[in-house]
C-alpha cells in the first residue's frame, strides 16, 4: 500500500530540515547476530521529512543488511509520506499503514536479507530521553513494542522532574541528611563527548552512530 498523505504539520514538523540529508544519522542497532526481539534498534531522525532523511539512514544500514528497497511508516506522526525517495545509487518504494503499524515505528525490507523494525524517536526529544530509548530498542532482550518504550520513557522523565522539583524544595529548606538522597530512574548519561553512556547494562553496549 502506498500514497502520498499530507496531515497537518506540527511545529516540529515546521522546522528547517535542509541539514537533515547531511548530517551523519543518529541511529543505534541491537548487536549482529542477537537473539530476534520485537525491535532490531532506533533511529532519531532530525525531522519529519522521510525525503530528506531517508537517505542517509539507507547509506549506513545499505552495507549491513543489505539493500533497502522498501519502508512502511504509521502516517500518524509523518506529515507527507511520499511514494518513493531516491537515495543512494536507488530509489525506496514508501508504504503506510494504519491501525496495522506501531505509530512510533519505522519497518525496512531487503530484498535480500529480510526485515527490521526499528523505533523512531521524535526529533525534538531531550537527548537523556532519546539516549534512553535508543538503549531499550537495542537491547536483544527487549520484548516491549515501540510505544510501550515511548510510553515508559515518558513515565521516567515525568519522574525524573518530580525527583528535582522535590529536591530544590529540600534543599531551599536545608538541604538532604546524610544518605537521603532521591533515588531517580535508572536513564543512560549523554557524556561529554555526545555519546550514550547506558547504566547497568549487563552486555556490550548496541551499535551507536551520529550522537
Amino acid at each position: 500500500m502506498t500514497a502520498t498523505i499530507s496531515l497537518s504539520p506540527t511545529l516540529e514538523d515546521r522546522l528547517p530540515s535542509s541539514s537533515a540529508a547531511s548530517s551523519s544519522p543518529r541511529l543505534s542497532l541491537a548487536p549482529a547476530g542477537s537473539a530476534p526481539a520485537l525491535l532490531d534498534g532506533a533511529w532519531w531522525p532530525r525531522s519529519r521529512d522521510l525525503a530528506a532523511e531517508l537517505p542517509s539512514l539507507t547509506d549506513v544500514l545499505d552495507p549491513l543488511w543489505g539493500r533497502i528497497t522498501r519502508v512502511t511508516v504509521n502516517p500518524t506522526h509523518w506529515p507527507v509520506v511520499p511514494r518513493k525517495v531516491p537515495v543512494g545509487g536507488h530509489v525506496v518504494k514508501v508504504g503506510w499503514f494504519l491501525s496495522e503499524q506501531d505509530p512510533h515505528e519505522l519497518l525496512l525490507l531487503s530484498y535480500r536479507s529480510g526485515r527490521w523494525n526499528l523505533l523512531v524517536v521524535p526529533p525534538r526529544t531531550d537527548p537523556v530521553s532519546a539516549a534512553w530509548l535508543m538503549a531499550a530498542a537495542s537491547d536483544p532482550r527487549g520484548t516491549s513494542t515501540a510505544s510501550r518504550l515511548m510510553e515508559e520513557a515518558a513515565r521516567l522523565r515525568t519522574a525524573s522532574e518530580t525527583d528535582r522539583a522535590v529536591e530544590a524544595v529540600w534543599d531551599s529548606e536545608g538541604g538532604h541528611e546524610a544518605g537521603d538522597r532521591v533515588v531517580r530512574p535508572r536513564i543512560p548519561r549523554v557524556t561529554a563527548e555526545g555519546g550514550v553512556e547506558p547504566l547497568r547494562l549487563s552486555r556490550p553496549g548496541p551499535l551507536l552512530m551520529g550522537m
